[in-house]
């Protein structure tokens, strides 16, 4: 049993870290990039959790009271410092190599950070048991995963247009941002049940959002006129 939380903790991410790669399609990535994205996203959740940490110094897992105080740390203890975390890891990384050459390839590594971010933080949720594991193989990775979209187009706008790159960039993360807290916040305040059922809403939002902007990007490739055997 513990062998089959732990796959159906793991499998969704790397599902999605396949499949993004593969939208790539007129241009793929080097696999020891994706790799290495991929482990990036695993290692940006521990300065995450121990910002995090500060503001929960006795590890208690519950929300705040008041809808005020929820929503505060949804968005700027959560869902801000694990963005963050993510974009810090996106631009060192991936954004300053060569191959990083078409602005899909912000969508492909910002994805591939997501990923790893989610998978290691389902490996420790999926100890909660099997209900947990699979409800979060639904919901909460692909979540990331679209995240990770809405950051990943800016970013990779932003690194062929420098003269409006910081603004462009912020622009990323702050869509991430918003999306991530707003959906944590419908999902995790404790005040009105209800408000759940608009975490689903944002979420179905930023995956309709983030097919629209992959289909964009990808046909805006300036690979895309290649000779199929010119293709990588």
């Amino acid at each position: 049993m513990k062998f089959l939380v732990l796959m159906i903790a793991v499998l969704p991410g790397l599902a999605i870290a396949y499949w993004i790669v593969r939208q790539d399609k007129y241009e793929r990535e080097p696999w020891q990039l994706t790799i290495g994205s991929f482990v990036c996203g695993l290692l940006s959740t521990a300065p995450a959790v121990a910002i995090q940490m500060l503001f929960r110094p006795d590890g208690d897992p519950d929300m705040p009271e008041t809808m005020l105080q929820s929503f505060i740390f949804c968005v700027f203890v959560v869902a801000l410092t694990e963005e963050l975390s993510k974009f810090t890891f996106l631009r060192l990384y991936a954004y300053t190599s060569d191959e990083f050459n078409e602005p899909m390839d912000g969508i492909v590594y910002s994805v591939l950070i997501s990923m790893g971010f989610a998978t290691l933080e389902n490996i420790f949720y999926s100890l909660q048991g099997l209900p947990v594991a699979l409800a979060r193989a639904v919901t909460a990775v692909p979540a990331h995963a679209s995240f990770g979209v809405l950051m990943g187009a800016f970013v990779g706008m932003a690194k062929f247009l420098p003269q409006q790159r910081g603004q462009i960039m912020f622009l990323g993360v702050f869509l991430a941002v918003l999306f991530h807290g707003l959906y944590d916040f419908f999902l995790l305040q404790k005040q009105y049940a209800w408000l759940g059922i608009l975490a689903i809403v944002t979420l179905a939002i930023s995956l309709i959002l983030s097919k629209y902007l992959i289909r964009k990007w990808v046909e805006a490739s300036p690979f895309k006129e290649k000779k199929p055997e010119e293709q990588v």
